[in-house]
């Protein structure tokens, strides 16, 4: 019995932190670029009651007797593989992904980071130039992992930008074209290994792999740039709230077994009186 609350104890905890997740998900339900995250869940360790041994004619028993320990938390993994909503906006600097790339852009630290949220900014930077940044004014890297940077002559309402990531400026015709620099898309062998970090950004690790650059490889499919549009999150409030209706329902079960154990304990307590 002191075993059974010990295991309910670990289903409580488990529970909790699974209702911390789908909290999460629900307060990013407007987040630019949100992916919906999973909570997964592991057996403990068991215990050998009795081993494989023989029925008292002598005939073995096909299986011995063992009971579980509890549960635990085996890790929290976001679904990538949804595509948010592509969401239309009247900025000409708001980008959405169609496709499993990533946008590389430079941290305060100097490390590069990978973000899905294309709400962005032109900002002053030196020089008098124009620089493409996050809503953060982290500066938006390029296919060569350098700062989009434009010179002052350059009219920011009238940058266009195309579907593969190319900077478009129009031409006496009033016909864009090229300038020569391409915001940078990257991909992930294993995309839910990075590690999340906040403001939406995710930072390499060795479980992710390292980025593969969509402009010099052939073995990915291309994403696509989309100007004027940003990706939803793809958190499902319906299935959220499922979700916590189940987890919320295993943790009272849980507690239950808990005052069961307590009210058998008290009961093996009394027999002495």
């Amino acid at each position: 019995m002191v075993r059974s609350l010990w295991t309910a104890a670990t289903g409580m905890i488990a529970q909790q932190t699974n209702i911390d997740n789908i909290a999460n998900n629900l307060a990013n339900v407007n987040t630019t670029g949100y992916k919906t995250e999973v909570n997964e869940f592991k057996s403990l360790l068991y215990q050998n009651l009795q081993q494989k041994t023989t029925t008292a004619d002598g005939r073995p028993k096909p299986t011995g007797a063992q009971v579980g320990l509890g549960v635990r938390n085996a890790s929290i993994t976001a679904l990538y593989g949804k595509q948010g909503p592509l969401l239309a906006s009247e900025k000409d600097t708001n980008f959405a992904i169609d496709g499993k790339g990533f946008f590389p852009v430079q941290g305060s630290d100097g490390n590069t980071y990978y973000t899905r949220n294309g709400n962005f900014d032109w900002a002053l930077g030196t020089n008098n130039s124009n620089v493409l940044t996050t809503s953060d004014g982290l500066p938006v890297l390029d296919t060569q992992g350098r700062a989009i940077s434009l010179g002052s002559n350059y009219v920011v309402s009238r940058i266009t930008v195309t579907s593969d990531g190319s900077i478009c400026y129009p031409d006496e015709r009033n016909v864009p074209q090229p300038l020569g620099i391409q915001i940078g898309l990257v991909q992930f062998n294993n995309p839910s290994g990075l590690e999340r970090m906040d403001d939406s950004l995710y930072a390499e690790s060795a479980a992710s792999g390292r980025p593969i650059n969509e402009s010099n490889s052939t073995n990915v499919e291309k994403s696509r740039v989309l100007q004027k549009y940003l990706e939803g999150s793809n958190v499902q409030v319906v299935d959220e709230m499922v979700n916590m209706i189940v987890a919320q329902r295993a943790y009272e079960m849980n507690s239950k077994a808990i005052t069961a154990s307590d009210e058998m304990l008290q009961q093996a307590n009394n027999l002495r009186r």
